[in-house]
């Protein structure tokens, strides 16, 4: 019971926020709607419980006029019913399609605000594949939810409608058991209830181990499905490595989970089956062993039994609900937790960023980048980087250098706001524009223009000055090419799309430019054009280098270098010659 108020409050969490979204009213009217026309089904089914009788004693007595009467009152029913039913399945739809719209925005808002997503695999908790739980667990929580909602309303009052039908039935036919009638109010009612009571309870038991399997082949298949996305795009380091073999083998891993999963569930599913089928065909003709002793005693016509086999039946069903529904049940249970995970993913990721202690970025009053007291970690709390008393002036051109994996790229991380492990306090100047460029730049796959342009909108961007810009960054045959669309960080060699991304840096004109080895795949020449370039065109652009190259000290005034030791300190501050 605890899990099953643990789960109606996940689901009421997570669903309940679209009904008092701005979609509200919408969403409202058209689940009002869907309901309406689910309680008016319901009602259908009641009038065509009491036609049975009519119809089937229409038949017994041979009366032609009455059989005529029943059958086209019957066509009137079954008109309505399907009427219902197809708007049913419209609105349903719309309102599946409504929701899905807006649970998917929210997910996305929840996920990449503020650099979420990427603290989110920082703190190690980030949900598997969050691309699957927003494409697909979203999709189905909503279909489920929706199905499984409006079926378990159904089957309550058709619980409640026939029940009453099944009550007065019982005592018009009384148990009859060799030849001795015994009035037992309700009996039809109770021995509907104890057939439903037994096979709700071994179809828990049988599939209850559904669920998680369930939760593991949506994972399995998922990180079978990322591995083969990550080798396609890698294609070219493998094919160079000859790691074909490698990848087939690690590939053919992930699947053997995939496989043995599966085959678990399919063990599961055949004992569950097994029950459910069973179960299922003897509720066909359990009523009828429960009432036709009363008819073969002559307590009642055929209608009488066909109507009190048909009202049996439903109240079976209704009763039943838990049995039919189960597999439906364990998909949605799944669905269900791994949305809860990845919400309390995205929680725990923006508890990080603000609970101390934490490297806070401020703006400032001033006009220079400050540090005080920084001490940037690694996840597990070990020192990396420790910045007592830092400024970083407007206008100058600063060079960091020191050992790989010292620390440097954290510490520009820092800058940016997004490495949340440590303490101390950065100031930015108010307003000031901070542009971070990494040694593998990011390009959407749009149209050369926009994704130069990134995360600017096209439109407000000019095509012939990006070509300009791209020309100028050494890159002319590309510069015809605004229009084109492709995948460029496939396309493209490191070394053109770095080009590239110095295109961006001086379409955006940051006052504060972070380079992190950003023309390391650039020869000696190139790069020192570079520099020029983005000298020239922001001359009162404050530009930070990390590099390892001795020929970068010619462009830059200042150098950190960093120095490994037990606080991973930044050192060695010194005055460089000025670029000719």
């Amino acid at each position: 019971m605890r899990g099953i108020i643990a789960t109606l409050a996940t689901v009421w969490r997570i669903a309940s926020p679209y009904f008092w979204s701005e979609d509200r009213w919408p969403g409202r009217i058209l689940l009002a709607a869907v309901v309406a026309i689910e309680l008016t089904i319901v009602g259908i089914t009641v009038l065509l419980n009491s036609w049975n009788a009519e119809f089937y004693n229409a038949l017994q007595n041979k009366d032609w006029n009455a059989f005529v009467y029943q059958l086209g009152y019957f066509t009137i029913l079954a008109a309505a019913f399907v009427g219902l039913a197809v708007y049913q399945l419209y609105l349903n739809q719309w309102l599946q399609i409504r929701w899905r719209r807006w649970l998917t925005r929210h997910y996305l808002d929840e996920w990449l605000a503020g650099a979420n997503h990427y603290r989110m695999q920082l703190s190690g908790e980030a949900a598997d594949n969050p691309d699957q739980r927003i494409a697909e667990d979203v999709t189905s929580f909503v279909s489920s939810t929706l199905s499984i909602s409006i079926q378990l309303l159904s089957s309550l009052v058709t619980l409640f409608s026939f029940m009453v039908i099944l009550w007065k039935l019982s005592a018009a036919a009384p148990l009859h058991l060799f030849g001795i009638a015994y009035d037992i109010p309700g009996y039809l009612l109770w021995a509907a209830l104890l057939y439903a009571i037994v096979g709700t309870t071994f179809t828990h038991l049988i599939g209850r181990p559904l669920i998680a399997l369930n939760f593991q082949q949506q994972r399995y298949e998922a990180d079978f499905r990322f591995n083969l996305v990550r080798v396609r795009e890698n294609s070219e380091q493998i094919a160079l490595l000859e790691g074909e073999a490698a990848e087939r083998d690690r590939l053919l891993m992930r699947f053997g989970n995939v496989v043995s999963n599966w085959l678990a569930i399919m063990s599961r599913q055949k004992k569950l089956t097994f029950f459910t089928a069973t179960y299922s065909q003897a509720a066909v003709v359990f009523p009828f062993i429960m009432v036709s002793p009363a008819y073969f005693a002559g307590a009642m016509q055929l209608g009488g039994l066909m109507q009190t086999a048909n009202a049996f039946g439903r109240v079976q069903d209704a009763l039943s609900i838990f049995v039919t529904l189960y597999r439906s049940l364990a998909d949605w249970r799944a669905v269900i937790e791994r949305l809860d995970g990845f919400d309390r993913s995205v929680a725990s990721a923006q508890a990080l960023a603000v609970t101390p202690p934490v490297v806070e970025v401020e703006p400032g009053d001033g006009t220079v980048v400050s540090i005080k007291d920084l001490a940037v970690k690694l996840p597990t709390g070990a020192p990396l980087i420790t910045a007592r008393d830092l400024t970083i002036g407007a206008g100058e051109h600063v060079l960091v250098t020191g050992p790989s994996g010292s620390g440097k790229s954290t510490f520009f991380r820092a800058l940016a706001g997004i490495w949340p492990f440590g303490s101390g306090t950065i100031h930015v100047p108010k307003g000031a524009k901070v542009m971070m460029l990494p040694q593998r730049p990011y390009f959407p796959i749009a149209p050369l223009a926009a994704a130069v342009a990134y995360p600017l909108e096209p439109s407000a961007t000019d095509n012939a000055a990006i070509g300009e810009l791209i020309s100028a960054a050494g890159l002319p045959a590309l510069a015809i090419r605004l229009d084109e669309e492709a995948h460029w960080n496939r396309m493209l060699s490191l070394g053109e799309q770095q080009r590239l991304g110095i295109a961006r840096a001086l379409l955006l004109k940051p006052d504060y430019l972070f380079l992190d080895e950003a023309t390391a795949s650039l020869d000696e020449a190139a790069e020192a054009n570079v520099y020029r370039l983005l000298q020239e065109r922001m001359p009162g652009t404050t530009i930070v280098s990390i590099g390892h190259r001795s020929t970068l000290a010619a462009f830059h005034r200042r150098r950190l270098d960093v120095e490994r030791g037990a606080e991973g300190t930044l050192l060695s501050e010194s005055t460089l010659a000025a670029a000719e």
